[in-house]
């Protein structure tokens, strides 16, 4: 009996880790497009290569495609602006994203919540391939 209330508390805990939202700070849609607009912050989506060749915030890197060069991809200064995105607000997938630039020590990475869905609606220009 022990050992199984043992194992439930360690899968309880671990079931909470993963659900817990991340200390990831999000990033509003004004501030992310001036960004965009003065090609201040490397902005990554993950998205997949399919949907990122049909539409993405412009100057974006497709994440998936590129991440195990990241590294090469994300400018010299770790203070630089670093944005993740992904498909909407109830996606997680940037954590991933988001999670290897703060593990390179960036320490100014930023979630952009809306993800595509929400820059699509919100009339900002897209760029696709």
């Amino acid at each position: 009996m022990k050992k199984l209330v043992t194992l439930l508390s360690i899968l309880g805990l671990a079931a909470f880790a993963v659900a817990a939202p991340g200390k990831i700070a999000e990033i509003s849609h004004a501030d992310l497009q001036a960004a965009v607009a003065k090609k201040s912050a490397v902005i990554l989506d993950v998205n997949g290569s399919e949907s990122f060749a049909e539409g993405r915030i412009p100057g974006a890197v497709d994440y998936l495609a590129h991440q195990a060069k990241l590294a090469s991809l994300l400018p010299k200064d770790k203070t630089a602006l670093v944005v993740a995105y992904c498909g909407n607000e109830y996606c997680s997938a940037y954590q991933a994203a988001a999670n290897a630039a703060i593990a390179l020590g960036y320490t100014n990475v930023k979630h952009y919540a809306p993800g595509i869905d929400g820059w699509k609606k919100s009339g900002a220009k897209l760029e696709k391939s």
